[in-house]
């Protein structure tokens, strides 16, 4: 579904300067999509930049076996695609709607015409670019050295304050796709994680119960990512402790 832009609600466009915005506003389009919906394969002609509004887009490195691994998350904090605001690029991984997806998109030759005028505007782009490197980089680390159950409370509190709600909609497969691991191993955790009240584990949703416990459980990458992106763009993901509820009861 495409309509025009009403309002902004990305915090990377928010950053971009009046006058740069109003070059951009006229050619971004609101685009909704399901969750799922893949947006670039490897290899896919990156003909669009997507600014997220609410909900988050992974970044899944493929192999040949059909294996996968997330190495990046994207939110309203920032952008997919925008390298092919530089120059025209093929995608090097899977971008794919992890949640329902409300985002904003642009031609990327219309983007790259704006970088080509702008220096604010191609700073950002390089900025943003950095700090989803640093990102990926410190997935390859954690992915290696850091326990599932951290790894999991990690991840969590990343989708958590980039969806904007104590509630997420999460299938079993997708949780074992981001980290790697077996459909079983995701759920052994869940359940350790659900025990000690820090999430509620449903069929296909997890409720963030504890997001403050939840980080004690999260490995360091959490804090590191944040801090790239504070530090390259002054935007971090935000994120708001929930109520503390009690754990459903058996």
């Amino acid at each position: 579904m495409q309509r025009p832009v009403s309002a902004l609600q990305n915090r990377l466009l928010e950053a971009v300067p009046p006058g740069d915005a109003a070059r951009i506003a006229p050619h971004l389009v609101s685009v909704t999509f399901e969750r799922g919906r893949v947006l670039y394969d490897p290899g896919d002609p990156m003909e669009f930049v997507y600014f997220p509004h609410e909900g988050v887009i992974s970044l899944m490195t493929l192999m040949e076996s059909g294996a996968a691994i997330e190495s990046a998350i994207i939110g309203p904090e920032g952008a997919v695609g925008l390298m092919a605001a530089v120059a025209p690029r093929q995608s090097l991984s899977r971008a794919v709607a992890q949640t329902p997806l409300r985002a904003s998109r642009i031609a990327a030759e219309r983007l790259r015409e704006i970088c080509a005028v702008s220096s604010a505007v191609r700073d950002l782009v390089d900025r943003h670019t950095e700090a989803v490197y640093a990102h990926s980089i410190q997935a390859v680390a954690c992915n290696a050295l850091h326990s599932v159950e951290a790894r999991f409370a990690r991840w969590l509190l990343s989708c958590h304050e980039r969806v904007r709600s104590d509630t997420i909609a999460l299938t079993q497969e997708l949780l074992a796709d981001m980290l790697g691991v077996q459909r079983t191993t995701v759920t052994a955790v869940a359940r350790t994680l659900q025990a000690r009240g820090l999430i509620r584990y449903r069929r296909g949703v997890v409720d963030i119960l504890d997001g403050d416990g939840l980080e004690a459980v999260a490995c360091e990458c959490y804090g590191v990512v944040r801090g790239h992106y504070h530090r390259l763009l002054g935007v971090p993901p935000k994120r708001s402790s929930p109520q503390r509820a009690e754990p459903a009861r058996r």
